[in-house]
């Protein structure tokens, strides 16, 4: 989507990354066999590789699970 909101073209991408334009369409379709450095590659030209560091910034479950287990201990 964000790459339609800005008008770029698959080829204009594959072009800017150097990456094939059938590597664009796996990333597109969450291909995960599609290197994590590809992905990375195409939110830069899009301008969101700061996105990246907010994937798990604020994990609310992960927390609560962690400190269950630490209270578990203390007994």
């Amino acid at each position: 989507m964000a790459r339609k909101r800005r008008n770029y073209t698959q080829t204009l991408i594959s072009e800017r990354t150097g990456l094939s334009r059938l590597t664009i369409r796996r990333i597109e379709q969450g291909d995960a066999k599609v290197s994590m450095g590809h992905y990375v590659a195409v939110l830069g030209v899009l301008g969101l590789v700061e996105d990246l560091a907010k994937v798990a910034s604020d994990d609310e479950l992960g927390r609560k699970l962690q400190d269950i287990k630490l209270l578990s201990k203390q007994k």
